[in-house]
């Protein structure tokens, strides 16, 4: 059976205290208010005796602000994160002092400690607390006689003005195929990539180095120097509250997800052969197929280059890729995305079927041969229901350069030392 709480008639001071508390805060503020009754009795049922005479009953006395000096003062509001946070006595010692975040759904303590002599409580270097927040002081201080005095406050940190979030790829609990990166796109330009990155991990199992790649000042990408191996876990930690990325910008998420490597699966197009090899686990071949491939003034690029989205039917327009109006087909079958800029691996049904294999005549994609509507019996369909995001897509004998890293997920054409060379952490 649960009962409800009571308080020891220790003191008046405490129980009007765990009152106001309650009275305030209502049931989140209920279990700070526990336990300061449990860390003042606590100290109330230390060396007590004839001696202390702290209370009538032995517990501590309600200490008045020079007594016990807490910075910020009680009731501040819009504390800097950065801002000191200290607890004094001009005479005695301190006990004990619980910094704890109050009216949260899981409060946490503010990690500090007490100097050698008993005079002084700070923070521990290197932590803060959280920013939008408000926090309780709860101090003990005896002195050599070993009476007890102790004193409650508050304080609240201040609600920055901006801040950012970054957008993952993959999404959490997807199956993805080797060639998987992660991107995280940020929606605020990153002033302290450093202290950006080394908040978000991205981990391994089996294990692996995996690390960060910076494109720009809103892009942060993780690969391994390798693809993948088949079912490995992948974990990214988001731990970006509070991480300043910018004067007066700050962090939003603290999040955790997670995805795993599926089969393996690394397609080769050779644009002057006209076709596409498709090799499975350990490099066995699973098919060629006839492809077209970009015309002679349109080429498609070389590289290896990872398909990002996945649509059944999509409508291409080449006015949105710089085209004009040459096209416009609403219904492309069997579409796979292989850049930012467009590149697409899809269906084709427009196209004589003789032009598969022979000629290459798109606009930059590559097509494979399809029906209107779809089909998995055409070699578009067959390919597509194979296929996973992360899967990689290699271009080679094409009259173009090479696709820029940043375009899609292309990460792979860059060799590890220069990608490790973009990381800030």
């Amino acid at each position: 059976m649960v009962r409800s709480p009571t308080f020891p008639r220790a003191s008046a001071v405490v129980g009007r205290g765990v009152r106001q508390l309650l009275q305030r805060a209502g049931a989140r503020a209920a279990a700070l208010a526990l336990a300061s009754a449990a860390l003042l009795a606590g100290a109330a049922g230390c060396d007590g005796g004839p001696g202390d005479t702290s209370g009538k009953d032995g517990s501590p006395r309600a200490a008045s602000a020079d007594t016990i000096r807490v910075t910020p003062r009680d009731g501040a509001r819009g504390i800097a994160r950065d801002a000191p946070i200290r607890v004094t006595v001009p005479e005695g010692r301190l006990e004990r002092v619980a910094v704890r975040q109050i009216e949260a759904a899981d409060p946490v303590d503010l990690p500090g400690r007490i100097s050698a002599d008993g005079r002084t409580w700070t923070p521990r270097p290197g932590t803060h607390p959280a920013l939008a927040a408000k926090y309780g002081v709860e101090a003990v201080t005896v002195d050599d006689g070993g009476h007890r005095a102790a004193r409650h406050t508050t304080f609240t940190t201040a609600v920055p003005a901006h801040r950012f979030i970054g957008y993952f790829t993959p999404e959490n609990r997807a199956t993805v195929g080797t060639g998987m990166i992660v991107s995280v796109n940020f929606n605020r330009q990153i002033k302290d990539r450093a202290a950006v990155e080394r908040a978000i991990t991205v981990t391994a199992k089996p294990a692996v180095e995996v690390a960060g790649h910076w494109f720009g000042d809103r892009r942060l990408d993780f690969r391994p120097e390798e693809y993948w191996q088949p079912g490995t876990q992948v974990t990214v930690a988001m731990a970006l509250r509070d991480v300043q990325a910018a004067p007066g910008v700050y962090g939003i998420q603290h999040k955790t997800v997670g995805f795993t490597v599926g089969r393996q699966q690394i397609s080769t197009v050779d644009a002057a052969e006209h076709t596409m090899r498709v090799r499975g686990e350990g490099g066995r071949l699973l098919a060629t197929l006839p492809v077209t491939a970009g015309a002679p003034s349109r080429t498609t690029y070389n590289g290896k280059m990872v398909v990002s989205e996945m649509y059944d039917v999509t409508r291409m327009n080449g006015s949105t890729v710089g085209f004009g109006g040459e096209y416009d087909i609403k219904d492309v079958p069997h579409a796979l995305r292989l850049t930012t800029s467009g590149t697409f691996l899809h269906g084709n049904y427009w196209a004589s079927p003789d032009t598969f294999g022979s000629r290459n005549t798109s606009h930059g994609c590559v097509g494979l041969r399809d029906v209107k509507g779809g089909s998995s019996s055409t070699p578009a369909g067959w390919f597509f229901d194979r296929t996973l995001i992360g899967d990689v897509v290699e271009v080679v004998h094409s009259d173009d350069r090479v696709v820029s890293p940043d375009n899609g997920l292309s990460g792979w054409n860059m060799n590890w030392s220069a990608w490790r060379q973009g990381s800030a952490a």
